[in-house]
């Protein structure tokens, strides 16, 4: 293996988003030189479904902490209908960002962001689960990001009367 491939490789391995970035710019430099000669190469199209697979990481990231938020919240604001099952759904919407943001250690720049234009979707979302009132869920996050990913971490009921 070239040493010029040897980091690729290894960015590959720790940073998934990154590297696929890397390599769409890189094939999109290759087609504007022209490199895809004697072989034709639809460069531009390669590099886009490489695009996307940076993409779907951070949709992947986002999806997962929807379904956290949305429980947390019901977890917090409907106490009395907590059950094993919304614990393990919790459990493992960590463990999944967990393993998301291991293999893709760039995303955790994205997380305030996401965090928050996440946290309105689930809050409506919380909303129709449970047949509360929207106004039931605070409109900002009343956990921090860190919290929310925290395996120890269960919101406290909160009385509404």
């Amino acid at each position: 293996m070239s040493t010029y491939l040897r980091p690729m490789a290894r960015l590959y391995d720790d940073d998934l988003v990154v590297w696929a970035e890397t390599q769409a710019a890189a094939l999109r430099a290759a087609a504007r030189a022209k490199l895809n000669v004697p072989v034709a190469v639809d460069w531009e199209n390669v590099a886009e479904e490489i695009e996307q697979l940076a993409r779907s990481e951070r949709r992947e990231l986002a999806s997962r902490l929807f379904r956290l938020l949305t429980h947390l919240a019901k977890w917090r604001y409907e106490p009395q209908r907590r059950s094993r099952s919304w614990r393990a759904t919790i459990g493992e919407r960590r463990r999944e960002i967990a393993r998301l943001l291991a293999d893709s250690p760039s995303l955790a720049a994205t997380l305030p962001e996401v965090f928050a234009r996440v946290y309105a979707e689930a809050r409506g979302q919380a909303a129709d689960e449970t047949g509360l009132p929207l106004s039931t869920f605070p409109e900002t996050c009343p956990f921090t990001i860190e919290a929310a990913l925290d395996p120890h971490f269960w919101p406290e009921a909160v009385d509404r009367n």
